[in-house]
């Protein structure tokens, strides 16, 4: 059972008086690159934690060839592998710290400030506005709209 107050968004994701559907749009554009974003942040924290676990699996290699009595392959490794740099002067904890310091926070912040001047805080109006226009008239069951605060309906 469902009723026509379950498609509208709750409280926090309502579009303030006189904010434009360019705004709306605009402010969705930035929301959806800035979760591009955290993807490509997502996979940089895998890229270094892959790396790490390599170097670490380098370090077992060079255990097992002495072990073996191939001492000088296993210097070779340890001195041209084993804890090398991925780029001149940098291990990944370095482009990780790079790329939040020098783009990810400032662009998470720029998009935080926008949506506070020009939503008044409220996130994600694209999406309940588009959830809304979604919905087949009446709503659609099991699609309650909660409120975030509280995880109750509204």
């Amino acid at each position: 059972m469902s009723d026509e107050r379950n498609s509208d968004p709750d409280t926090t994701h309502r579009r303030p008086e006189g904010v434009s559907d360019k705004t709306v749009e605009a402010l969705g554009a930035l929301s959806k690159a800035l979760e591009t974003t955290e993807r490509a942040r997502g996979a940089l924290y895998e890229f270094h934690q892959l790396t790490g676990s390599a170097d670490f699996a380098v370090g077992d290699a060079v255990r097992l060839l002495r072990e073996a009595g191939h001492d000088r392959d296993a210097d070779l490794v340890e001195r041209e592998v084993l804890g090398r740099n991925v780029i001149p002067g940098h291990w990944t904890f370095q482009l990780v710290e790079a790329y939040n310091q020098t783009y990810y926070r400032p662009f998470a912040d720029i998009e935080r400030q926008l949506v506070h001047r020009l939503a008044e805080g409220r996130d994600h109006l694209y999406e309940a506005e588009l959830k809304r226009a979604r919905r087949p008239r009446g709503g659609t069951p099991g699609t309650t709209a909660m409120d975030p605060t509280t995880m109750d309906p509204d």
